[in-house]
């Protein structure tokens, strides 16, 4: 009887948990502190470290099950998801891992024998390849001859390749080395079958099911190549996929016939009401893609990545319009995808607990996505066959880049979902054009102070030498004496800094300062030296363990090997803690009052203000917020002592502790107690007691992404300068109205209430002056251009009219004219605008929308619309009679597209 996914993963980790390996559970999806990666994509990912030796861990032996993404980088299987029986856009990678211990021997005996024997896989279909050798590195002629040792296959089972095919590197840097994959013959004779071809369509042939990889060497940047240098320990890495193996176990061709994805695909097609018929058919394909796509969402929005317009939230935002394009593709109506994410929920939330604790996320965050984008879909898609029938009007065949960056801008349109639709439609798109108007639009985000590209480099190495970590003392402490450890200036490590010189970062053996983390800003303060001083403007940790202080020398020379004496600036680490301590009151308040889900997404903690993202998604009430306000100022005067303790990570659950599921926590940790309803994971510093927080004032709560709200607050001294402010502000308004306090509201009503009065009075002159003092009387106006069959064309430029009465002209002057093209413009503020209206008799010949787009293309402008009406705007208020002399070019052409 075949095994269950379930089963073969947990005979795998069974299986090398006998051989002395530590089971280790699967990293988070997001990566942490590794710019190389937005995405774990192999299951030696969290190992990486170790790997290259910054970093120990008490075993030397490891296996795990590790969740993967692969869509962007050097591993992008997107364009082939339910294409290939194979690709997917997440899979989980089964792995051994040795670090310095076993090597090569183990590693294949230990393969072979749970292949053959754990799995009862036939030897007969089984092959092996191996690196032959390239660019400089030989032959690994050692596991051809382990692979003959204890496979006894013969010489022609076992292949040499290439650097492509037997070479693996995680990224463009890290570690390395050669590999041998073990292959399976899934076709009905693997005597005939050719080897070194991925499997067909129909997912028969030779399928890689099993990658080791020598870690050997260390691949880094060097001038405008790269260098291999060898590891401290030859290490060994293995992956194979759940997916693949399962699908060799359980006899079937394709993953998608496994147990894994099989119902997400039935789950699907019943939505659609379509059979599901294993073909490469668009309505095959679509399932897949469904199915394939809702595992990576229902994943990434448990580790609590919300579909937004930036880095990883755009890679989920892509892959979920693509599943519901793919929906309404198939003909599905209504939203359907939280459903087929729940599925994934039911099928893996027994081994990845966090898809169960999260699925009233998963639905809801799932839903609102897909009636955002529902709503824009079919007005995008339009827009785009607007487009591309203009392009082919003009005998092009390529959609411009300012068209593409728009659909994405306006319309959520990812780039590659319009390529799709665009290739639907035989046209291509301009990728540079869309480059450049991305980098116009987009705002460059504020990169970490000392852990930038340019200097993340210094400190890694730094660190390497000096081979231990600074000791924090600032729990305890808010002054303290250090040795400098090193100092770095310009990007490199140097030897002192004098005052007037450039700012500088040092690294003493132990700090009472707090390192920027866990949304805490790090602190400031001041130093002393023999012969000088310093002011600390920050504290940052660009690398695990390294705490740097960013420092300008007010007197003096710093030299390493110095002693300095620290002192942190208690009043804004006073303010600061206040703040840290009333987030973890307000995230109880939100749990409470909006339900569990609303879970921690971000803080920023400084001392004049807090600022807390939460998942929720909706807009809080004024109600709401009230309730929640009124929790945590209750909290605060109990005056409760905050209660910190030091322990396991599993004595920490145990206690009930709350940990965020982002965030990256040791085998130590420091658990926070504010209260029995609030007890968290936080390495913070904090209040001492509730009572010192004083008391916390809501600003503002507003939308930050999809599914994600903002609160910003304040607390103690900070509060109460802003009441204050509100009643300086209060007194003065009462002064400009001559009413006090309590009467306010009714006297500024009634200053709105003539004010609106005012302006509509004003606005009916203007109609009425634009309709009558115009001066066009279309019965008899000069400016008609004859169109033939009794149809009239008529422009018009008039001042100061507002877009409603613009579009009531345009449409008075079509009603008078009969059959008829009209385009009215009005000049106000520096700005054009256009209507363009079409009789309902002419829209066969005239599209309002395609006239008025290279009109307003002369005032340097853009629009569209309706076949009988269309609106446009421009900037050029000089080109206004030029840009009615081209309505009547394009008009007078006799067609319904734009004349070259």
């Amino acid at each position: 009887m075949s095994k269950t996914a379930s089963q073969v993963r947990s005979s795998f980790l069974d299986f090398f948990e006998s051989k002395d390996h530590k089971v280790c559970p699967s990293s988070p999806l997001v990566t942490k502190n590794d710019p190389t990666l937005v995405f774990v994509n192999a299951g030696m990912v969290q190992f990486k470290d170790v790997f290259t030796g910054r970093e120990t861990r008490d075993y030397k032996r490891a296996t795990s099950s590790q969740k993967c993404i692969r869509i962007s980088g050097k591993h992008n299987d997107l364009e082939n998801v339910g294409v290939t029986a194979r690709h997917h856009t997440f899979f989980e990678m089964l792995g051994n891992f040795s670090f310095g211990d076993y090597f090569k021997e183990s590693a294949i005996v230990y393969a072979w024998e749970f292949l053959t024997k754990t799995l009862g896989l036939p030897e007969e279909r089984l092959m092996i390849s191996i690196f032959g050798g390239e660019q400089g590195v030989a032959a690994d002629e050692d596991a051809f001859g382990l692979w003959k040792k204890v496979s006894g296959l013969s010489d022609d089972r076992i292949a040499r390749l290439g650097w492509k095919d037997n070479f693996w590197q995680m990224g463009d840097t890290g570690p390395c080395g050669p590999c041998t994959e073990i292959h399976f013959f899934t076709g009905d004779d693997p005597d005939v079958g050719i080897f070194g071809n991925e499997p067909g369509a129909d997912g028969r042939g030779w399928m890689e099911i099993w990658n080791l990889v020598f870690m050997q060497y260390n691949r880094e940047k060097q001038g405008d190549g790269y260098a291999l240098t060898p590891l401290p320990a030859p290490s060994v890495d293995t992956g194979a996929g759940l997916e693949r193996l399962s699908s060799v176990v359980q006899g079937k061709s394709s993953n998608y016939d496994t147990d894994l994805l099989a119902s997400l695909v039935e789950k699907a097609a019943s939505i659609a009401g379509k059979p599901y018929g294993r073909t490469l058919g668009d309505d095959d394909v679509s399932m897949r893609v469904i199915a394939d796509h809702a595992r990576t969402t229902a994943f990434l929005i448990a580790e609590g990545v919300f579909p937004d317009r930036a880095e990883k939230e755009y890679v989920l935002r892509r892959v979920m319009r693509r599943a519901i394009r793919h929906g309404h593709r198939l003909g599905i109506k209504e939203p359907f995808f939280a459903d087929v994410a729940l599925e994934v929920v039911e099928q893996m939330g027994g081994h990845y607990q966090e898809l169960r604790d999260r699925k009233d996320l998963i639905r809801s965050v799932t839903e609102q996505e897909e009636i955002r984008f529902r709503e824009t879909l079919e007005r995008g898609i339009k827009l785009l066959d607007e487009e591309i029938a203009t392009v082919r009007a003009q005998g092009k065949t390529e959609i411009a880049g300012e068209t593409v960056f728009k659909l994405y801008d306006t319309f959520g349109f990812p780039k590659d979902l319009t390529e799709v639709i665009a290739q639907e439609r035989s046209v291509t798109v301009d990728h540079a054009g869309f480059d450049r108007a991305l980098e116009t639009q987009r705002a460059r985000s504020e990169g970490s102070k000392v852990g930038q590209a340019e200097v993340g480099a210094v400190w890694h190495k730094v660190a390497e030498r000096l081979g231990a970590t600074t000791t924090f003392t600032g729990y305890e402490h808010e002054s303290g004496h250090a040795n400098v450890l090193a100092i770095v200036a310009g990007a490199a490590e140097v030897d002192a800094v004098s005052q007037g010189e450039a700012v500088g970062f040092m690294v003493v053996d132990t700090t009472p300062f707090y390192a920027e983390s866990g949304g805490q800003v790090g602190d400031a303060g001041s130093f002393t030296f023999e012969g000088g001083r310093g002011i600390i403007r920050d504290t940052q940790k660009p690398v695990d363990g390294l705490i740097v202080h960013e420092f300008v020398i007010e007197d003096g020379t710093l030299t390493a090997g110095m002693s300095v004496e620290l002192l942190v600036d208690a009043e804004k680490r006073t303010a600061t803690r206040r703040n840290h301590s009333a987030t973890h009151l307000l995230h109880w308040a939100l749990r409470k009052v909006l339900g569990p889900q609303s879970t921690q997404k971000g803080s920023l903690v400084g001392p004049s203000r807090l600022r807390f993202d939460f998942s929720h998604t909706k807009a809080v009430t004024p109600a709401e917020l009230t309730e929640i306000e009124d929790l945590v100022n209750a909290k605060i005067l109990t005056a409760a002592p905050v209660l910190t303790q030091v322990m396991t990570m599993d004595d920490a659950k145990k206690s009930g502790a709350m940990a965020i599921f982002e965030e990256k926590y040791g085998n130590t940790v420091r658990v926070l107690t504010m209260t029995q309803d609030s007890i968290e994971l936080c390495g913070g510093t904090h209040a001492r007691s509730l009572g010192e927080i004083g008391s916390f004032k809501i600003l503002s709560e507003s939308g930050v992404a999809a599914g994600v709200r903002r609160i910003e607050g304040v607390t103690g001294l900070n509060a109460l300068a802003h009441v204050r402010a509100l009643e300086t502000k209060t007194q003065e308004l009462g002064r400009l109205l001559k009413a006090g306090p309590a009467d306010l509201v009714e006297k500024l009503e009634k200053v709105l209430e003539k004010e609106r009065a005012g302006e509509k009075e004003i606005a009916e002159l203007k109609k009425k002056l634009a309709f009558g003092g115009s001066g066009a009387k279309t019965d008899t106006a000069k400016d008609t251009r004859d169109l033939g069959g009794g149809a009239r064309a008529f422009a018009l430029s008039v001042e100061g009219v507002d877009g409603g009465t613009l579009r009531e002209m345009g449409e008075k002057f079509r009603d008078e004219l009969g059959s008829s093209v009209v385009l009215v413009a009005s000049t106000a503020a520096g700005k054009v605008s256009l209507v363009c209206c079409v009789s309902k008799d002419l829209t066969g010949r005239f599209q309002a929308g395609q006239i008025i787009r290279p009109v307003a293309q002369i005032l340097g402008g853009s629009g569209g619309g309706r076949p009988d009406m269309a609106q446009a705007g421009g900037t050029d208020v000089t080109k206004v009679q030029e840009a009615l002399n081209k309505f009547y070019e394009v008009v007078s052409a006799g067609v319904s597209a734009p004349v070259a």
